[in-house]
């Protein structure tokens, strides 16, 4: 049997690796929202030869390919009459235009997607807690796996922050699923954990902690591997051969898993073994 908790110092201390740059640079430089929280116009398109964004003269945020000579357009509000100008523009170097989808969006709309999912993370947070405490009869099993739930959530927003400030990566309506994904995705294998160590107390309710939880972890890590490898070769396949839309969400998802995956084990588990430790030594005084 491997003893797990034996080396937990080391777990936290690849955490913070991970974690103080990605808080530096969201205190720093935060996430780049796209135009789904500031507002403004997406509008997609299909030439009949390949754009090329270097000989566009009007003002974009962005463009990607979605597909053979489409491209979608991200930029600041626009009107009809606006985007007939660049149209004409458009037609004049690349020849025909046809037009996929125009879609406006409002810095209101944007506002209040934000407060909905702040307070939708919330909610998931405080449910979670409440029912995995109830579930394991002690509040500290549902701190700690909030705890590590955030903990999978601050990694992917410090990465996201820091892909934005090197490679103007945006955060888009498509992030803001990831991230609730990745709050569902992190809670699951720490259950399941859990589970095994509240058994393996039940049946040795003398045994020492520490050795009960490093029973546990052998019992389940390969299960959680397995169950969370199935789930990163799909996104894998997903960004090598899904299209430019979904590229970013598909990697926010792929982050969120392989931290949700490492914190079950590594940073959920031993968060327990430090509570417990520090209420044997409050009670002891």
């Amino acid at each position: 049997m491997i003893n797990f908790m034996r080396y937990k110092k080391i777990y936290f201390a690849i955490s913070g690796i991970v974690l103080v740059p990605g808080i530096i640079s969201l205190l720093l430089f935060g996430l780049k929202p796209s135009i789904d929280f500031t507002g403004g116009t997406l509008w997609e398109i299909k030439s009949e030869q390949e754009i090329d964004a270097g000989q566009i003269e009007f003002e974009f945020s962005s463009v990607q390919k979605t597909g053979e000579n489409t491209v979608l357009f991200k930029m600041k509000q626009i009107n009809e009459e606006e985007k007939n100008e660049i149209k004409t523009q458009l037609q004049e170097k690349f020849g025909e235009i046809e037009e996929i989808r125009f879609e406006t969006v409002g810095p209101t709309l944007g506002r209040e997607l934000l407060q909905k999912t702040l307070i939708a993370s919330v909610l998931a947070a405080g449910f979670i807690l409440a029912y995995i405490a109830y579930q394991f009869k002690d509040k500290m099993y549902g701190v700690c796996a909030v705890l590590a739930m955030f903990h999978d959530t601050l990694i992917l927003l410090g990465i996201f922050s820091i892909l934005g400030k090197l490679f103007g990566t945006e955060v888009d309506t498509l992030f803001v699923t990831a991230v609730l994904t990745t709050l569902s995705l992190s809670v699951h294998d720490t259950v399941v954990t859990y589970d095994s160590i509240r058994n393996a107390v039940k049946k040795n309710p003398k045994a020492k902690f520490s050795e009960l939880i490093d029973i546990a972890i052998n019992q389940t890590l390969i299960r959680n591997l397995n169950n969370s490898l199935t789930i990163i070769f799909m996104l894998l396949a997903l960004i090598l051969l899904g299209g430019q839309t979904i590229r970013w969400f598909v990697i926010a998802l792929l982050i969120g898993t392989v931290a949700g995956t490492y914190s079950s084990t590594f940073i959920a588990t031993p968060l327990l073994l430090v509570w417990k430790s520090l209420e044997k030594r409050i009670t002891a005084r």
